[in-house]
């Protein structure tokens, strides 16, 4: 099963490693402090961000209105479907994903709010944050829980490269490669291993 596309898919999770080591050095950039999903500012930090704040009336009269307005129903009328597919995901892995043995998707780990500590957003800047948010979200966090039944279920690399990859194809065998098929096909050990190797590899960023 070693090949030198895993090896470059592994390489990729370092320089996520390392992404995530970056965005902790925003925290004495911007002067905030994270505990979990909670922020908070330093108090100076707040007083520099009202300062540059938006009023709402001012941002609706800079807005192109006509393709705005025109476009509103379209973007807002998304939240049905976000709504039917988040509670679909949730039954869906709640009951195929205790049956194959493979672990629950954490749910909060892709659907976060947090912009709306940000003291330069006015409401409208909010709303639409916390939109975009919850929208983005339920498709990573759809993603995820469909990277992991595809892991199961077929996890065989494809013969040209697709746009984008999820964390579990650097499990898959390689496309041609019917052996390796066979020892990965309904095989639930990758799961564990990941979850122990991200263990580490937060603990390494926090000692850090």
């Amino acid at each position: 099963m070693k090949s030198r596309i895993n090896e470059i898919l592994q390489e990729m999770e370092a320089k996520w490693n390392e992404l995530k080591v970056e965005y902790e050095k925003l925290k004495d950039k911007y002067d905030y402090s994270l505990n979990k999903w909670k922020v908070r500012f330093s108090e100076k930090a707040k007083e520099a961000q009202k300062k540059v704040k938006n009023s709402v009336f001012k941002d609706i009269k800079t807005y192109k209105n006509f393709k705005h307005i025109l476009s509103a129903p379209f973007i807002y009328g998304m939240i049905i479907p976000f709504i039917i597919m988040d509670i679909w995901l949730f039954i869906y892995q709640n009951i195929c994903f205790r049956l194959y043995n493979i672990p629950l998707v954490k749910r909060s780990e892709y659907i976060v709010f947090d912009r709306q500590h940000l003291k330069y957003l006015n409401a409208l800047d909010r709303f639409n944050c916390l939109y975009c948010s919850y929208g983005n979200g339920v498709l990573s966090y759809g993603v995820e829980i469909a990277g992991r039944t595809e892991k199961y279920w077929c996890p065989i690399k494809h013969a040209k490269k697709t746009k984008t990859l999820h964390d579990w194809q650097k499990h898959f065998a390689d496309y041609g490669d019917a052996e390796g098929f066979r020892e990965v096909f309904n095989s639930d050990k990758e799961f564990y291993k990941s979850q122990t190797t991200k263990t580490q590899s937060t603990k390494k960023t926090t000692t850090k």
